[in-house]
């Protein structure tokens, strides 16, 4: 609320100092003693009292120039240090769909890294003091994406075949997407998240399926199909696109 001892109005305006032009907002208040000139992130400020003339406002400035372009610059490199540096990595396959991975680093920011993902673009964050690499930050969000897509397609087929495992793995095999051990075990790839959903669903449906059917029999395939409708599909796209999920995560972030 304005003061009731105070009227202020406020003007845009431009004058060259130091060979530079700097815009200025005027602010002129009645309860003013005397002129004032503040420089910060919002730009520069002077404070014009009543009685003082625009005239007057102008050799103040050209008085003060050399500090008040100091301080800019000083305010602008202020900003390069606290402004976050982004890069772009590479891409990957997300739920199927391509997405940018970037890498952000955020002086502000300490502590571990923390990933972003929006629609299309998956954000690694970095702090000052990080060490952790961008690439096994984002192997380790991908790994939790994987267990929760991964467990929310589970406990509908293992609830329709009565049947649970004993442990759920999320590991990173080179040769297989999926397996059930004599444990009744189920392992899944972390990977598997890049692929679309109904690849995903596809592999967490033939998993379930042996922990009540050991083998790859007629009755298997029936089983699996009737749960998992998509299931041909899936296995032609694993054919044509596994290798994009096989991606090293370490090239994709730069090292």
């Amino acid at each position: 609320m304005p003061s009731a001892t105070a009227t202020k109005s406020a003007a845009r305006n431009r004058i060259l100092l130091a060979g530079i032009e700097v815009e200025y907002r005027l602010v002129q208040s009645k309860s003013a003693m005397k002129l004032r000139v503040r420089v910060g992130v919002g730009g520069v400020e002077v404070i014009q009292p009543a009685y003082r003339s625009d005239e007057d406002v102008n050799d103040f400035l050209r008085t003060n120039g050399a500090w008040i372009v100091g301080q800019l610059d000083r305010v602008s490199r202020f900003r390069d240090v606290r402004r976050p540096r982004q890069s772009q990595a590479g891409h990957i396959l997300f739920r199927g769909e391509r997405t940018d991975v970037r890498i952000q680093v955020d002086r502000k920011r300490m502590g571990h890294n923390r990933v972003a993902y929006e629609p299309g673009t998956i954000v690694i964050l970095r702090g000052a003091t990080g060490t952790t690499p961008p690439a096994r930050s984002l192997e380790n969000w991908l790994r939790k994406q994987a267990r929760t897509a991964i467990v929310g397609d589970l406990e509908p087929v293992t609830a329709k075949l009565k049947r649970a495992p004993e442990k759920l793995l999320i590991m990173g095999q080179r040769t297989k997407w999926g397996n059930c051990s004599a444990l009744r075990n189920l392992s899944f790839n972390w990977r598997l998240v890049m692929a679309p959903e109904f690849v995903l669903r596809y592999l967490v449906t033939h998993e379930a399926v042996h922990l009540a059917i050991p083998d790859h029999s007629h009755k298997f395939w029936l089983t699996v199909r009737s749960l998992c409708p998509e299931t041909e599909r899936a296995k032609q796209w694993l054919c044509a696109n596994g290798h994009k999920l096989l991606i090293d995560l370490k090239e994709v972030c730069g090292g």
